[in-house]
């Protein structure tokens, strides 16, 4: 697989929309099957946005100043989703806001999606040579293993407190 930025970070999009179809798929009684696709949900969701904090905008900023309000608009995004994602850690599926949540947690990540593959990947690609994006990528995969895989853990809390006082 390629270790490209935007390649990386575009296959974290597809399983993360497979899953929320997945989850708005499995009927209203599936409570246990929407409980584990929420799990798969939050564990992606967690990975892929320590990643972009910690290696990609950070990256991105210092290299290409002229997109910074764009950057500073996706780590918001982030921080909107990070806390969706640490209530439904803690939330069951019988909690009468559950699918309510979730439907919002999918509508926010599906919207920054779509912003970042139509509007800031073009960008970056256009700004950084493939070198660059390779060596970006390497670094995320390099520190995917050791991404926290729970809204609840101490590096994901760090970095949702982070944006709360930067």
């Amino acid at each position: 697989m390629s270790t490209d930025a935007i390649v990386v970070l575009k296959e974290d999009h597809k399983t993360v929309k497979r899953l929320f179809k997945e989850f708005q798929s499995a009927g209203d009684a599936a409570k246990r099957r929407k409980a584990e696709i929420v799990g798969k949900i939050l564990e992606e969701l967690t990975v892929h946005t320590y990643l972009e904090n910690e290696v990609m905008y950070p990256e991105v900023r210092k290299l290409l100043p002229d997109i910074e309000d764009d950057v500073l608009e996706s780590y918001e995004e982030h921080h909107v989703a990070d806390v969706l994602c640490f209530e439904l850690a803690t939330m069951s599926p019988d909690d009468e806001h559950f699918d309510a949540k979730v439907s919002v947690l999918i509508e926010n990540v599906t919207h920054h999606i779509d912003e970042e593959e139509q509007e800031w990947f073009p960008k970056v690609r256009e700004g950084l040579g493939r070198n660059q994006l390779q060596e970006i990528g390497a670094r995320m995969e390099e520190l995917r293993p050791s991404a926290p895989k729970k809204p609840s853990q101490p590096k994901a809390l760090k970095k949702a407190l982070d944006a709360m006082t930067a």
